[in-house]
């Protein structure tokens, strides 16, 4: 019988259980530290030290490869630098060319959208810069793949680089109303 779990992954933590350093920096918080997860929970997709949102975890490695496949979409909130421009938005749409591995890639065309509401996420563990230092908007960004960095990469190639980036959505499943930390168990995921 396999486990199943939603997460809402705080700023600051690395999706994964453990780490190959040794010894391993006091400043490194791994996802084991959040909840008695079984042996053998995996995180399904990662979210880079300071993003944070939505993450699946399972003991089921084909359910892991199901929803890392390019047909499941993975939703995200991004805070960038800026006001961003409707020609920026459409390029995401259309895809863009970033850097993967220092080789040219060009990403599957998107979903994205200005968010006309700021969202009310819980105030993150690190402060992000205020409107003193210039104005800042909000998008939705969804994409099928998930290259390393990809959103981030994405934004700053249309000139708006990102500040918080909240993954709201994998598949059916949402973050919803979780707070940073927040485990749910599923009996299964809704892809």
């Amino acid at each position: 019988m396999h486990s199943h779990f939603k997460l809402y992954k705080p700023y600051g933590y690395l999706s994964q259980f453990i780490t190959n350093e040794k010894p391993r920096k006091k400043n490194k918080k791994l996802l084991g530290e959040l909840f008695n997860f079984p042996e053998g929970t995996m995180s399904i997709g990662r979210l880079d030290q300071d993003s944070e949102g939505l993450l699946l975890l399972t003991t089921d490695g084909k359910v892991s490869a199901e929803v890392t496949g390019k047909k499941v979409e993975k939703e995200y909130f991004v805070q960038v630098d800026g006001q961003i421009t409707e020609e920026a938005v459409v390029a995401l749409c259309e895809g863009v060319e970033i850097s993967i591995n220092g080789k040219k890639y060009q990403t599957l065309p998107s979903k994205a959208q200005l968010l006309t509401e700021k969202p009310s996420f819980p105030e993150r563990a690190k402060k992000i810069r205020d409107e003193r230092h210039g104005p800042t908007s909000w998008i939705s960004i969804t994409i099928t793949e998930g290259k390393f960095r990809q959103v981030k990469k994405m934004t700053a190639a249309v000139g708006f680089p990102t500040l918080r980036l909240v993954r709201v959505r994998i598949g059916n499943e949402k973050l919803e109303k979780m707070l940073p930390g927040e485990v749910v168990e599923k009996a299964n995921f809704r892809l």
